[in-house]
């Protein structure tokens, strides 16, 4: 490798000794790398010496992981780090995915996106209110507050539902907007856009904390395609999340949002393409494929990891999020959740809205229970309890929980992303990235902070599905490359200094835990990561040895 440089005067950082693998796929080589500023100034053999010099001891340097797919809003506002996604490498992250975000909101707003952020993303709804100021309204004003002291670089969507809601109000869940309303929506995304808003976000597969359909659901394709033209216009992104409740309905998004990406040049990605078991997802594949074939500017998303989780109904709903009745209950406190299981007025609708998210219900099994009479049930799935009492699944379940309750734990394993070389051949695929992975959200359930270090422990190590250098490149300059990530996702002279530092033989994800250190006491899963040894975003280390210093540099994306 020769050696390429500029001069900017001496480096303030040079990382000697290190395995470059620089994110376009080529062999990894040998080489110095250099940084003054945010910039990265010499790449090959540097004499100078820098203010900071890092021996890298023949460790891996590759440019810094991007997260497409994330929902750390709400946590922004009390947590800049957005802890612990940083430790795993990643140094860029998008967030206001699935349509919800935290601007723009009318003043007597708060409480219905406070809502929003627990129906969708399975949030406590007092530690938001108690964390999140709303001291904003516009997106202009919303980025101003955020933009200091962040430590990875953040890329805001602005959400489909929240704009619509600020221009309509309640008739947002209620009808198709008028064209003076939808041009009001445009000049709204337009002034959003300008103030530094990464995109449009949009969701299908969700409803609010009324088990109601989201204001996305009520738009008519004349509105998505004045947004959508908008978008293309600024040259941004939009990302779909389909209703995944129906295949019929995921299909219609993929053909909508194939035929307007074509009419409106915009880019769009859909999240998330999952494979599980019993579903049609070759389907959405083919269908990808053919609009990609007659030149849309299509993608989708996936996640790295089996989607295996745990379910604690007086925590979690990420299972029963997606039915009016399960919606209501979840959204109760732990006495109504109750109240509302126990009512048998209720229990015909429980056990039909239960048989349609069947799929997964019936894969949970029984891992912690506190009454004698459910002892039996540990470690059984509720299918297999369900078959052997000769009983609906939703009576099974409802008994269950609230026998305990409804302090039962259950585990979820096996049912998406559960084979690895079919895993492995959609991480390659080019009309994929990976994302996906929900850091930040279903905090109760799973962390989703981890994917990056996990594609590397199984995908790379593990199956050799990947090579180091492919499994770099997916994770960086493939999607700075399709999202406009300017200057990113690559080591060479000129480019952000986004760079992490880690050992390929020993890079992991840690065991998921439990730690209480939400404000207020609350407590969520998370995850550590093995063999990472440097994190430095443009040009500032963020996280040395597993630790987080005090620098603060990360940018609006």
């Amino acid at each position: 490798m020769s050696s390429s440089k500029i001069d900017l005067g001496s480096p303030s950082i040079v990382i000697r000794n290190s395995l470059v693998v620089d994110g376009t796929g080529r062999q990894a080589y040998s080489a110095d790398v250099a940084v003054t500023g945010d910039r990265i100034t010499a790449v090959g053999t540097v004499s100078a010496n820098g203010v900071a010099e890092i021996d890298a001891e023949g460790k891996v340097l590759a440019p810094g992981f991007i997260d497409v797919h994330t929902h750390y809003d709400p946590q922004l506002c009390w947590d800049k780090l957005a802890t612990p996604t940083p430790e795993h490498g990643v140094t860029s992250l998008i967030m206001g995915n699935c349509s919800v975000g935290l601007a723009p909101v009318a003043p007597d707003a708060h409480e219905q996106v406070v809502g929003w952020f627990t129906s969708v993303e399975d949030m406590d709804a007092d530690l938001l209110r108690g964390n999140i100021r709303f001291n904003w309204e516009s997106v202009g004003e919303y980025l101003a507050k955020l933009r200091p002291g962040l430590g990875p670089n953040v890329g805001v969507f602005v959400g489909h539902a929240v704009i619509r809601a600020y221009v309509m109000g309640a008739a947002s869940q209620q009808r198709v907007a008028t064209d003076e309303e939808i041009q009001r929506m445009v000049e709204v995304l337009r002034d959003s856009l300008e103030a530094g808003a990464f995109g449009l976000s949009f969701t299908y597969n969700h409803l609010d904390h009324h088990g109601q359909e989201l204001p996305c659901y009520y738009a008519d394709r004349r509105e998505i395609f004045a947004l959508l033209h908008e978008v293309a216009r600024a040259d941004r992104m939009v990302e779909v999340s389909p209703d995944f409740r129906q295949e019929g309905r995921a299909l219609h998004a993929y053909d909508l949002f194939g035929e307007l990406s074509i009419e409106t040049g915009a880019r769009v990605t859909l999240s998330p393409l999952l494979i599980i078991r019993g579903s049609s997802w070759r389907e959405r594949l083919d269908r990808l494929e053919m609009w990609r074939a007659k030149g849309a500017k299509v993608f989708a998303q996936t996640q790295v990891r089996p989607l295996d989780m745990t379910i604690d109904l007086s925590k979690g709903a990420l299972l029963f999020g997606k039915t009016p009745l399960w919606r209501s209950i979840m959204d109760q406190s732990v006495k109504g959740k109750i109240a509302l299981l126990s009512d048998p007025g209720n229990r015909d609708a429980i056990n039909a809205e239960t048989d349609e998210i069947a799929a997964a219900v019936r894969n949970l099994f029984v891992r912690t229970t506190f009454s004698d009479r459910n002892t039996v049930y540990r470690g059984r799935s509720l299918k297999e309890i369900a078959k052997s009492e000769g009983r609906r699944l939703g009576d099974v379940l409802v008994d269950i929980v609230l026998a305990d309750e409804i302090r039962t734990e259950f585990t979820l394993t096996g049912l998406v992303h559960a084979d690895a070389v079919e895993v492995g051949a959609l991480l390659k695929h080019p009309a994929i990235h990976i994302g996906s992975a929900d850091a930040g959200a279903h905090i109760t359930a799973f962390s989703g902070a981890g994917d990056t270090c996990y594609l590397f422990e199984k995908f790379v190590r593990a199956e050799n599905l990947l090579s180091l250098e492919h499994a770099v490149k997916r994770l960086t300059s493939d999607i700075a490359r399709d999202w406009g990530l300017t200057d990113r996702g690559e080591i060479a002279v000129g480019r952000f200094a986004d760079l992490v530092l880690f050992d390929p033989a020993t890079i992991a994800r840690e065991p998921e835990e439990w730690v209480n250190d939400l404000p207020g006491g609350g407590g969520r899963y998370v995850r550590k990561a093995r063999g990472i040894s440097k994190v430095i975003v443009n040009g500032e280390i963020v996280v040395a040895e597993g630790e987080y210093t005090q620098a603060r540099p990360g940018q609006l994306l």
